[in-house]
């Protein structure tokens, strides 16, 4: 048994068993990938894949097995290639973040700030993209860190911590009715069409949850991924807008006013996830602990290796 091998039964996986494009995608030929998916097999004694003649149609009980202790021995020589890294070069490299907009735009700029003073040489890599598309990328070992709000802390193959609290904030046009009104409600809000983040970023689902239990049903007329796309058809009057409080800047948002609606919606928390096993360089410690002084090094080692002493 080998890496290659392993790596060609992941392959097969993620290409919905198409032995083509499992062949393109590793550079090599459909006969090739059969043989060495043959070996293996021989090697192990058990099918892998159940087969209608030359087709593969699926995973066979011991072949889905394997693919969790596969995609675990590739992510260790994903590890040893880093320690040894880590030894040789310990202030170079790259960190890979991956998050969503809100947060690379407006909860990550000053950290990474300070982490780019502290290690210049090291290569910071920001993937933006959805909650899902971070789950997948952590679980895959493309990044080595993720950071976002939604779903993130209920994934059981990855370790979260928290990262901070916020709250939504409602903002209107200069000039609207609500500008300067206290104690609005949710009530008062529907009367208008509204203007908010797509179902699955940014705490939707907690503003979807504040209107629902007052049994309310907002006129969602746009939803976007962004704060900076709400708050641009805000501007041109289309809507009320709901955005993350933090993504509010009153010397630049000088055409919008957030509006008075303190406890209309529930506080929302940001994590950190690092999947389990991930072997982080000495400088990711320190960007997490430029994050939260509470992440020392100490806590995220027992917290990803649980059965490994954090002083080894």
């Amino acid at each position: 048994m080998n890496l290659q091998q392993l790596k060609i039964v992941i392959e097969t996986v993620k290409q919905n068993f198409n032995l083509t494009e499992v062949a393109n995608s590793l550079f090599t030929s459909q006969s090739g990938i059969s043989k060495h998916i043959k070996d293996l097999e021989d090697e192990l004694g058990v099918e892998l894949f159940v087969r209608k003649g030359k087709r593969f149609l699926g995973l066979t009980d011991p072949g889905k097995e394997l693919i969790q202790i596969a995609e675990r021995m590739l992510l260790d020589a994903k590890n040893i290639k880093k320690l040894a890294d880590q030894f040789s070069h310990s202030d170079h490299g790259q960190l890979t973040i991956a998050t969503t907009h809100t947060q690379a735009r407006y909860a990550l700029p000053q950290i990474i700030r300070q982490f780019k003073t502290a290690f210049p040489k090291v290569h910071l890599a920001i993937h933006q993209g959805s909650p899902s598309e971070i789950v997948e990328m952590l679980k895959k070992g493309e990044a080595d860190i993720g950071i976002a709000t939604e779903s993130i802390s209920l994934i059981h193959e990855l370790v979260t911590f928290p990262f901070y609290s916020w709250h939504h904030a409602v903002i209107v046009p200069k000039g609207h009715p609500l500008e300067g009104k206290k104690g609005v409600t949710l009530e008062e809000i529907t009367e208008y069409p509204l203007v908010t983040y797509h179902e699955g970023f940014t705490g939707r689902k907690s503003i979807d949850e504040s209107f629902s239990k007052k049994g309310l049903s907002p006129d969602i007329v746009i939803s976007a991924l962004d704060a900076d796309v709400i708050k641009t058809y805000v501007e041109l009057d289309l809507g009320i807008g709901i955005i993350a409080s933090m993504a509010f800047n009153k010397d630049r948002d000088i055409k919008l006013s957030v509006v008075n609606s303190e406890n209309l919606f529930s506080n929302n928390t940001t994590y950190i996830a690092i999947r389990q096993g991930h072997y982080l360089r000495g400088y990711a410690y320190k960007f997490l602990e430029f994050c939260s002084k509470d992440l020392n090094e100490e806590k995220i080692k027992s917290a990803i290796n649980p059965t490994i002493d954090s002083d080894i």
